[in-house]
């Protein structure tokens, strides 16, 4: 995220959520917008449903565990409304462009978490890209929120 980038962040938090905790349940919603590069980071109890648009090019995530180690699952969701490979195929390239931008967002925009949960910059972070297509449909890690502070 370049330095001015922070200012393109603008961050709520819903439903009890703080910026200190809780770590479960947490839902981040990232979303933007197109005509002036800003980000807009909900984090909640649940998704930010009410701020998803039929493009469906939001990045959702949220913690998980298992067993005692914490990781972070991304969703996004590659294919659009109606079903064309070639659509999806320029999504899947435009999400893997932007993503370390995402992630570095999400990483900014809660901060506050980070610092006062440490370890939390050092889970994995799994990455989901749900698509129709087998080659678009994949769970990769994408290393840890270290990767993306700023």
């Amino acid at each position: 995220m370049s330095k001015s980038m922070p200012e393109k962040l603008s961050v709520e938090y819903r439903d009890g959520i703080t910026a200190l905790e809780p770590v479960f349940p947490r839902h981040y919603t990232l979303t933007h917008s197109d005509i002036t590069g800003d980000l807009f980071l909900t984090i909640g109890k649940q998704y930010a449903w009410d701020k998803i648009n039929p493009m469906r090019d939001e990045v959702l995530g949220e913690w998980k565990t298992n067993g005692n180690c914490f990781y972070y699952n991304v969703y996004l969701y590659i294919d659009q409304g109606e079903y064309n490979e070639m659509v999806s195929a320029k999504r899947n390239e435009i999400f893997r462009r932007e993503l370390p931008l995402a992630l570095t967002a999400i990483a900014y925009g809660d901060r506050f978490l980070f610092n006062s949960s440490p370890f939390l910059k050092h889970a994995s972070i799994i990455v989901n890209f749900m698509s129709s297509y087998p080659q678009f449909a994949k769970s990769e890690s994408w290393g840890t929120f270290h990767h993306f502070s700023i």
